[in-house]
């Protein structure tokens, strides 16, 4: 078993999401804040999940509030703000940090995996990592790097 899928998380409803249950799918990791510049990508998020959620991709958000206070809700406030805003009925996770010392364990293992341009550190909301079938992580996306920018890169990680 591959160390990404040793890990764990909670979701926004309270329950452990043991990532052993990834096993064999292509997985896509974003840090979402819903008051940010990039809140719309939700959409196009979730259209790549409607789109290859059969053919293995899971997509799995999680809130931070750790850039510009823009992920200030609760997990009710975050879970109806997808629904209603983007109908988001993809994964998502409970309210992380990504960076520093309180960093989750699939961040700190995902930075180290893919380091950021001149840094570790994941600089704002909405970085992507795409996690291949085998629980290597394949490749880092910047915030400003649409979903469907990304489609391609996807659909070759489900190929393989």
């Amino acid at each position: 078993m591959n160390d990404f899928h040793q890990l764990s998380a909670t979701n926004l409803q309270g329950q452990t999401f043991d990532f052993s249950n990834l096993e064999g799918k292509v997985v896509l990791i974003i840090n979402t804040a819903s008051k940010c510049g990039f809140t719309p990508q939700y959409e196009g998020l979730q259209q790549l999940h409607a789109k290859y959620a059969e053919q293995g991709l899971v997509i799995i958000g999680f809130p931070c509030n750790q850039f510009g206070q823009q992920e200030p809700g609760n997990a009710k406030d975050i879970e109806q703000g997808c629904l209603i805003n983007y109908g988001v009925d993809f994964v998502m996770m409970g309210k992380v940090d990504v960076n520093g010392e309180h960093a989750h364990p699939v961040f700190r293992h995902l930075k180290s995996a893919l380091p950021g341009f001149l840094s570790r550190k994941i600089k704002w909301n909405f970085t992507k990592f795409l996690i291949g079938r085998n629980g290597e992580p394949i490749k880092r996306f910047a915030p400003f790097t649409k979903p469907q920018q990304i489609e391609s890169t996807i659909i070759k990680a489900l190929k393989n």
